[in-house]
């Protein structure tokens, strides 16, 4: 745990850094040409970004990676699909093919609600989080190898069997073994 806190508080304040730096015009930190990606463009750093955007918009920025992180450790965790999108849109169907609601592995994809990111700011926060991780590594292995993670206010009957990884943000991280 001492190790673990820390990472995070190092990364914590070189993640402040990176959005200074972002909010202050330096769009490094940005996919190329300032631009943020479409879902036709670069569809598994869209599907990566809405679920930064749902799960953690309103965590501090190492939240956001933490979350993102997951999702990655798990595209190489061969009990999990092999994409992305795979990853983030798995869950239990229903006969016609459909995710049943609250049946699924991250809980914005099933709940029922419309899946459209308002918050612009919050939008392009998560697209730049989901571009600097996938293509720049950026804060990846923030998470030390964690599959599953839950808010702290929440007590899954699932987090029992897991090794706790430590807190990050708004989130507990768990791996499986």
């Amino acid at each position: 745990m001492k190790l673990i806190t820390a990472i995070v508080t190092i990364i914590i304040f070189g993640a402040t850094a990176i959005a200074t730096n972002i909010a202050h015009g330096d769009t490094t930190g940005e996919p190329p040409g300032n631009e943020l990606f479409t879902k036709v463009e670069r569809p598994q750093l869209y599907c990566l970004a809405k679920n930064v955007y749902f799960e953690a918009r309103s965590d501090n920025l190492a939240g956001r990676y933490a979350v993102a992180d997951v999702v990655l450790n798990r595209v190489q965790d061969r009990r999990y699909p092999a994409t992305i999108c795979e990853v983030i849109h798995q869950g239990e169907k229903d006969s016609t093919g459909n995710v049943k609601k609250n049946r699924c592995q991250f809980s914005w994809y099933c709940d029922g609600d419309p899946d459209i990111a308002l918050n612009e700011e919050k939008w392009n926060e998560a697209q730049t989080v989901a571009y600097q991780i996938v293509t720049k590594g950026t804060f990846r292995g923030i998470t030390e190898g964690a599959n599953h993670y839950h808010a702290t206010y929440v007590d899954p009957s699932w987090n029992k069997r897991m090794e706790i990884v430590g807190r990050i943000g708004a989130h507990i991280f768990y791996r499986s073994s």
